[in-house]
């Protein structure tokens, strides 16, 4: 490739100051083109560049202390999420990108009666990053809130955030009314409603009410999208929310791991 002969003369640190300016996958995929540019698309210096300005405050929060000899393992490591805080939350480094996602356990979640054991319980599951999930047993008003300061996420960046759980077999009232979903950020918010349980709906009702619904993921979960935010860099608070009070019925069976904040293309 004549392109490539033409890199391979330039010296190693202006190919290394080009490629900071590229992304993660870009390099990647420059280190398949030529075997000799193969250790300069590996170098501390590049990798540095897509890590996080705060990744060393990050990695001392790790529940489990990361083992690397060069930024670029580090880079893969954390691209394959950690657990930080004490195990609350989860931390990940978007691999083409280099941005920050971050899901917040239950735990770390605002849950109306929470702790009250006729209304919720606590317990560990196999397919769960996280040490606990919460389970609805039975209730009637259901309010859940999460907070999260947008100076720990990658500025200049479109966010997603995503309500996670699961149904189980033994759920019941969780169709009968649309849950409310809301991203707050400063005075700007966004509000939709949500079907948490869509089984048994059909498409028709599906359709009829315009309503957003949980899809499954690989693993196993599911997910809602709650709805987005632009981080421009300053300091904010998101305020993300769901709610079901308006049915005046009881429901239960719902399962949560948690609300997660990731980079949205």
């Amino acid at each position: 490739m004549p392109g490539a002969e033409l890199f391979n003369q330039l010296p190693e640190d202006i190919i290394s100051s080009i490629l900071s300016l590229t992304s993660p996958k870009d390099t990647f995929s420059f280190s398949l083109v030529s075997s000799s540019l193969r250790s300069v698309a590996a170098s501390d210096f590049l990798w540095q560049t897509f890590l996080p300005s705060d990744y060393k405050h990050i990695i001392e929060k790790s529940v489990t202390p990361l083992k690397y000899s060069t930024k670029k393992e580090l880079f893969i490591r954390l691209c394959n999420s950690i657990l930080i805080d004490g195990g609350n939350k989860s931390f990940a480094l978007e691999k083409s990108s280099g941005k920050k996602s971050y899901v917040i356990s239950a735990e770390e979640l605002s849950i109306l009666y929470g702790e009250e054991p006729d209304h919720w319980t606590w317990k560990s599951v196999p397919d769960s990053r996280f040490s606990k999930v919460a389970e609805l047993k039975v209730i009637c008003r259901l309010e859940i809130k999460a907070n999260l300061k947008t100076n720990i996420l990658s500025p200049n960046t479109k966010y997603g955030v995503y309500f996670i759980m699961k149904i189980s077999d033994q759920a019941f009232g969780l169709n009968s009314v649309a849950a409310e979903i809301s991203v707050e950020i400063g005075n700007r918010k966004e509000d939709q409603n949500c079907v948490l349980d869509s089984m048994g709906m059909t498409n028709f009702e599906e359709k009829q009410r315009d309503q957003r619904l949980p899809y499954k993921r690989e693993d196993g979960w599911m997910e809602i999208e709650v709805g987005e935010f632009y981080n421009g860099g300053n300091e904010e608070e998101v305020t993300v929310s769901l709610m079901e009070v308006k049915g005046c019925h009881v429901k239960g069976g719902l399962i949560i791991e948690g609300i997660g904040f990731r980079p949205k293309h």
